[in-house]
């Protein structure tokens, strides 16, 4: 009952780059924990895959009519998402690295993370807006570089 509560108290407080940024998270640490295991073991599949379903999900969200993101942006987030399925596919066929696709998940990790410093400092510049603003749960602490 209590992680219910909790649950949708992080949703209604939880903005969607938030919610993104923790994705990226988690699915970068399941990344970077499969990364040494041999192509047959099942978590670095499902950590691929899961990887996969991420990237794909946010292709589908950027093709859809009415998304508010900038048309290129859009259109790097479907180009990344076709290369992240094809990496993927050579990391267990090609030995190529999972590494490339750590970097690129870290990369937007970074951009999330300035997305929310950003606005976070346009907050505070515009106290009078604040007060319409939704409480936050999480705000990225890294600088330059992000722990997983």
């Amino acid at each position: 009952m209590s992680l219910n509560a909790y649950e949708n108290a992080r949703k209604t407080t939880e903005k969607p780059q938030q919610t993104e940024y923790r994705l990226f998270v988690e699915v970068t640490r399941a990344l970077m924990e499969a990364q040494d295991l041999l192509k047959t073991d099942t978590k670095l599949h499902d950590a691929l895959h899961w990887n996969r379903r991420m990237w794909s999900t946010f292709a589908t969200d950027c093709a859809i009519e009415g998304n508010q993101l900038p048309k290129m942006l859009r259109a790097q987030i479907i180009s990344l998402s076709i290369w992240v399925g094809k990496h993927s596919s050579k990391v267990i066929r090609e030995d190529e690295e999972i590494q490339a696709l750590i970097d690129v998940n870290k990369s937007v990790m970074e951009g999330l993370a300035m997305q929310e410093r950003n606005a976070t400092t346009q907050q505070s510049q515009n106290p009078e807006q604040n007060q319409a603003a939704q409480p936050t749960s999480y705000t990225p602490t890294t600088n330059t570089s992000i722990k997983v």
